[in-house]
């Protein structure tokens, strides 16, 4: 049981950060900066705006219930430690 818990509890870190990365680089590949690279906004005479990009809020809170949920099982990890025999 104790490895099994020490396996998701790393494996939920390991997720969470991924996609928080993964988050970072769609909300930087959908921003403003984009403008620059594309190539028909280059062409003399044309204008390009940037309008705007739907709400990621919702995002956000999966990155921080991935993170909460990383914590519960750490601390889950102590108490199933407690029923080993490594704990006196």
């Amino acid at each position: 049981d104790l490895a099994v818990t020490v396996i998701t509890a790393f494996l939920w870190l390991v997720s969470t950060l991924t996609w928080a990365k993964a988050l970072a680089d769609i909300k930087r590949s959908t921003g403003i900066s984009i403008i620059a690279g594309i190539e028909s906004c280059k062409v003399p005479g044309t204008t390009c705006h940037f309008a705007s990009v739907t709400s990621m809020g919702a995002l956000n809170v999966s990155v921080v219930f991935g993170l909460l949920n990383m914590v519960l099982w750490g601390g889950n990890i102590w108490f199933v430690y407690k029923d080993t025999n490594w704990h006196n």
